[in-house]
């Protein structure tokens, strides 16, 4: 039982990071990813739709897809990856599934996702009285 304890306390170590927004299948966000060249540090962004996310805690991936000069280009980010500078939502997807492989196959238009229109819940109750 120590064992648990122990992989628990370094697990709560490592996941002091500071807190990303919640995101899932379907939404596009943007990655600020560090890159060390040498001595120097700089930030890339990577723009793309989340087409899958996997596991949770610590193991917790999710992988981004986008399109650059017309050639598709996925990457996997791991989320207690200590080079992640920053993940922000640029808009949430309506999807029904959790994978979105089928994205590889489709081009243009059909590869588009339907974005998430919120909903003003207060108005919605200011009309119905």
């Amino acid at each position: 039982m120590k064992e648990l304890e122990a992989v628990k306390f370094v697990q709560g170590q490592l996941l002091n990071k500071p807190e990303f927004p919640a995101f899932k299948t379907g939404d596009t966000i943007i990655v600020k990813y560090r890159i060390v060249e040498g001595d120097k540090t700089r930030e890339q962004d990577f723009r793309g739709d989340v087409i899958q996310v996997k596991g949770h805690g610590l193991t917790r991936t999710f992988t981004i897809r986008k399109m650059s000069h017309g050639v598709g280009v996925e990457r996997i980010f791991a989320i207690s990856n200590p080079n992640i500078a920053d993940i922000s939502v640029v808009k949430r997807g309506r999807v029904r599934r959790a994978r979105l492989y089928y994205l590889r196959g489709l081009v243009g238009k059909k590869a588009r996702i339907k974005e998430l229109k919120f909903f003003n819940t207060k108005s919605a109750a200011d009309k119905e009285n």
